[in-house]
């Protein structure tokens, strides 16, 4: 051995007791990376499908209370008419303030629409009156048909439902579209 590697060989031993053994390297390779990055897509599109159950677990609360909050002002409103619902409309229900505040009828025409721009209608004929909400999205549309209620009947893109609640499956097929649906529900 000569004397320059005697000496290469002191000084890494002692510069190891010095500050210790050499350190290992720190910061993470790129297969570390590459799967930080795989875990953190899942948990984004994990948390992305948990909330559009929740928009749509909202929207579907949202229109059973508009309904309701409709179907309780028409029967207050005309409580003790002798006519029945004959001149029921959007105009005499925007009058008498009937429309929940989610739902604003525009001035001068009465028109009501829903959160998906679908129109919103209220017509009565003798005995019974109806409550008509169109461009409805599917899943809100199955879930809302399905909760029940007080209704005659529930009319869904044509197809008459009045054993109440409606099945799932029965709604399922209602519901055939996407995102137009048309819903009229009927009460006395």
């Amino acid at each position: 051995m000569n004397n320059c590697s005697v000496q290469s060989v002191v000084y890494i031993k002692t510069m190891n007791r010095i500050r210790g053994p050499l350190k290992k390297q720190r910061g993470a390779s790129l297969l570390e990376a590459i799967s930080y990055l795989g875990i953190a897509a899942i948990v984004v599109i994990g948390a992305i499908a948990l909330l559009n159950g929740a928009f749509s677990s909202a929207s579907t609360n949202a229109v059973n209370e508009q309904v309701s909050a409709i179907q309780s002002g028409v029967k207050k409103l005309y409580m003790g008419q002798p006519g029945g619902y004959g001149n029921l409309g959007n105009a005499v229900l925007a009058s008498a303030g009937v429309f929940p505040s989610t739902l604003t009828p525009s001035t001068g025409t009465n028109a009501v629409t829903n959160t998906w721009n679908g129109a919103v209608t209220v017509t009565g004929a003798g005995a019974t009156f109806t409550i008509e909400y169109e461009n409805v999205p599917r899943s809100v549309c199955v879930n809302t048909i399905t909760a029940g209620g007080s209704w005659v009947s529930i009319g869904v893109n044509g197809k008459l439902e009045t054993a109440l609640p409606v099945p799932p499956d029965v709604a399922a097929t209602d519901c055939a579209s996407d995102t137009t649906n048309s819903i009229v529900w009927t009460s006395t």
